[in-house]
């Protein structure tokens, strides 16, 4: 579980699909820093609070140029549904289902819940500086107080 990334890597470059039908990848953020935050399910309790923490957050981040991105494995449509429903202004991504960024770095992975063992995305969160190398990870996230210590992370970039 993101072992794979350490500071000063690039990340792969592997699209992903937008809620509006366009790609996007980690290239698209060339030349300024970005915030890659991978959580596991639209409308669940911790990734809908993590969501919009990021988006009440977006216009400090946007005064630091700092991109927001939120990527799961939901498809489109269900991306298109939380945004509406909860008034996200934060853009988010759909990670291919078997062999998408998620997969590359690691943060989807086995989990256990209840005794059983399934695939799933762990919480992760991925500060990119301008350069596009990783400049800071959170694994396993804890979402309260979350998206504010990201803030300050990318406040010293």
């Amino acid at each position: 579980m993101s072992d794979a990334l350490t500071e000063g890597q690039a990340l792969p470059d592997i699209a992903m699909e937008t809620p509006d039908g366009g790609t996007i990848s980690p290239a698209d953020f060339a030349g300024k820093p970005a915030v890659l935050f991978f959580y596991p399910k639209d409308n669940t309790p911790g990734c809908t609070t993590e969501a919009k923490d990021f988006t009440a957050l977006k216009p400090e981040f946007d005064k630091l140029g700092v991109a927001l991105l939120g990527i799961s494995k939901c498809s489109a449509k269900k991306h298109q549904n939380f945004i509406a429903k909860h008034d996200l202004t934060t853009p988010l991504a759909t990670d291919a289902e078997d062999s998408g960024l998620s997969d590359a770095i690691g943060v989807w992975a086995e989990k256990k819940m209840y005794g059983k063992t399934y695939m799933g995305m762990v919480r992760t969160t991925v500060l990119l500086d301008k350069d596009g190398k990783v400049a800071r990870v959170w694994p396993k996230v804890k979402v309260k107080g979350h998206a504010e210590e990201v803030l300050e992370a990318a406040k010293s970039l």
